[in-house]
């Protein structure tokens, strides 16, 4: 499958459909605390999509049961919502969440403290989300896909860090996984060319151990190796001649 550039009209159904997903994600981070379950955060985001007239993006793909991801501690991506996965005190809540509305799909995830969490949690955080902005800035025409990676990369490892090599983020247009694969790690300079008009929905997870992990017999919840926390943020970014415009930051 080819790379599909996107007009600047088509890139505005990308944001208002990216809108659905940071709306729905607001909503989820203000209720994440202790005690709930993440099935009950997967029914508050089925019932806010379906006030915003928006599809689940992630429900039937390729047999995923939920409207939702939650990976809570060391799980990466991929955790599937359960009424028996209570949170507690000090855990880390990655969520990862896409919607389609008009055709078009949107796609974001944070990593969420639930209460009070350790130093190293909220540091790990931190450095994820930093790592994010940073591979943002290289979203311009002319940069290298090696350089969102590289970004990424040489923020998170020399603090320690592992980047997960198993996962990447991707094109998103008209379907939730396009073209070009985009690794969270890489080489400045090397790879496939931005331009303008291309999509993407940048994701780095970040391991405080290792970056080895290993996919559960359910098919789908990606667990670090060692036990370590992962973190995972996830923008959808379109890449223009102005700059780069995160499409779902509010």
């Amino acid at each position: 499958m080819s790379i599909q550039l996107k007009s600047p009209a088509e890139i505005g159904k990308l944001r208002e459909a990216n809108l659905v997903v940071a709306d729905v994600l607001d909503q989820l981070e203000a209720a994440a605390k202790a005690g709930m379950t993440t099935w009950e955060l997967n029914e508050i985001a089925d019932k806010r999509l379906k006030q915003l007239k928006a599809t689940p993006a992630f429900l039937g793909y390729h047999g995923y049961p939920a409207v939702l991801c939650t990976s809570v501690n060391e799980v990466v991506v991929h955790g599937i919502p359960r009424k028996d996965v209570v949170l507690k005190e000090g855990d880390l809540l990655s969520i990862d969440f896409g919607a389609f509305k008009d055709g078009w799909c949107g796609d974001s995830a944070r990593t969420i403290p639930i209460g009070k969490v350790s130093p190293q949690a909220e540091a790990l955080m931190t450095a994820t989300r930093e790592s994010l902005e940073k591979a943002i800035t290289q979203c311009v025409p002319g940069n290298r896909l090696g350089d969102i990676g590289w970004a990424v990369q040489s923020h998170v490892e020399p603090k320690g860090y592992s980047v997960v090599r198993q996962f990447v983020g991707h094109g998103i247009g008209r379907e939730m996984h396009e073209e070009p694969h985009v690794p969270n790690y890489g080489d400045a300079g090397k790879g496939r060319r931005l331009s303008a008009g291309l999509v993407v929905a940048i994701e780095p997870m970040i391991n405080a151990g290792t970056a080895e992990v290993i996919v559960k017999d359910d098919g789908w919840t990606a667990v670090t190796k060692d036990g370590s926390l992962s973190a995972h943020f996830e923008h959808s970014v379109a890449i223009t001649d102005e700059g780069p415009i995160v499409l779902s930051r509010p």
